[in-house]
């Protein structure tokens, strides 16, 4: 009698678990694109900004690329101080977010001349969302 009441109870319980685990993995799956291009006749990319501040020993030492402007969105790469990120973008109360355009190789991304209308960039370089606390301006 008391081990059917336990394997119920566990049933359920995984039950349950199946149920939520999609969810879990969606909230994680979602994607904010960066959006270049939104002012015709400047760079798809107006600004560039160097990543600074972040604390090697105090801190984590990386800034978080992530896939939305939020910290509830999956981080998709670590940038470090001293990288440059082509600012296309930003969300949040004050801008708090800046949807960058980055490459961990020197190339060219695309993004330094005018787009003829806005867009989601899709590469060759890598995109996402960072914390603007730990982004200087650079220049533009």
């Amino acid at each position: 009698m008391v081990g059917t009441r336990i394997l119920r109870h566990t049933g359920i319980l995984a039950a349950l678990a199946l149920v939520c685990l999609p969810l879990a993995t969606t909230a994680q799956q979602r994607r904010v694109p960066v959006i270049a291009g939104q002012n015709p006749g400047y760079d798809a990319c107006g600004t560039v900004g160097v990543v600074r501040g972040l604390d090697p020993q105090g801190g984590d030492g990386f800034l978080a690329v992530r896939a939305g402007p939020s910290s509830d969105y999956a981080m998709l790469d670590k940038v470090y101080n001293g990288y440059l990120l082509s600012i296309c973008d930003q969300s949040g109360k004050n801008g708090a977010w800046l949807g960058v355009v980055y490459s961990h190789k020197s190339m060219d991304c695309g993004v330094g001349t005018p787009w003829p209308q806005a867009a989601a960039y899709k590469g060759p370089c890598s995109s996402g969302w960072v914390y603007r606390k730990f982004v200087a301006d650079y220049a533009g």
